[in-house]
């Protein structure tokens, strides 16, 4: 049996409610943009799903547990882990959504060693530390998906804006890699996934951010218009604004 689930009104999808039946799956930064979809459509097809944020939880949530946390620190990471073992027993499904850029723009004499431990901590070591403390239970039952958001980025890095941010994808990416390499003959499948530009709240207060930036640094002329100075300038394929899992 298929139902109708609307993303928005003008996008309805298909899916089936059984497809992941019985199924306990984590999704970090799942309250907003990206992670929450990802929450509302494995649980429409029937997972039990819980969700990180460093925020509280907004009304209308769809998944069954959520835990409160920072997992770009270590203490963070900790309490998920504990409370996903605590509360589910383990998962089947670890989608590691959380990432993103606060640093500053101006390129790489612009970022200091906080900017770049954050970002690495944020966008590379939450997804390594979650995958150490849940990896386990997927192993001894010898089947399970670990899902990291990586980016197009790790490619395609905006020097002027999120090197950092860029440099840590393209190591996550690699790990998965290598990960996908030493646990998929045991039966846990490890995929990364480099999107591109979403229009999430994220993307436009990273947007926002970085026009604010471009404009104070021009001093009162303004800005000198260039080939990147509209999102139409760029060639296909090409990141327009990113920092928010893009």
């Amino acid at each position: 049996m298929s139902v109708e689930l609307p993303m928005s009104d003008a996008t309805p999808f298909s899916f089936d409610p059984t497809e992941f039946a019985g199924k306990r799956a984590l999704v970090t930064g799942g309250t907003k943009g990206m992670g929450e979809a990802i929450v509302r459509r494995l649980a429409a097809g029937g997972a039990t799903v819980a969700t990180t944020a460093r925020s509280p939880a907004s009304e209308g949530q769809a998944a069954e547990l959520f835990v409160q946390a920072d997992i770009s620190t270590r203490e963070g990471v900790d309490k998920v882990i504990r409370e996903v073992l605590d509360h589910l027993g383990g998962v089947d499904i670890l989608v590691n959504n959380v990432g993103g850029s606060s640093a500053p723009s101006g390129g790489v004499l612009a970022l200091g060693d906080e900017d770049w431990q954050h970002t690495i901590d944020t966008n590379l070591f939450a997804a390594v530390r979650l995958d150490r403390g849940l990896l386990p239970g997927m192993l001894k039952q010898r089947s399970g998906v670990i899902i990291h958001i990586s980016s197009i980025q790790r490619r395609l890095p905006l020097f002027e804006a999120t090197l950092a941010y860029a440099a840590a994808k393209a190591a996550l990416t690699t790990y998965s890699k290598g990960l996908s390499k030493e646990v998929g003959p045991i039966g846990v499948r490890v995929n990364s996934v480099a999107p591109g530009f979403i229009e999430t709240t994220a993307a436009h207060r990273l947007i926002a951010r970085l026009a604010e930036s471009r404009f104070r640094s021009a001093g009162p002329a303004g800005p000198k218009r260039s080939r990147n100075s509209s999102p139409s300038s760029f060639p296909p394929g090409q990141p327009r604004f990113t920092g928010v899992n893009t």
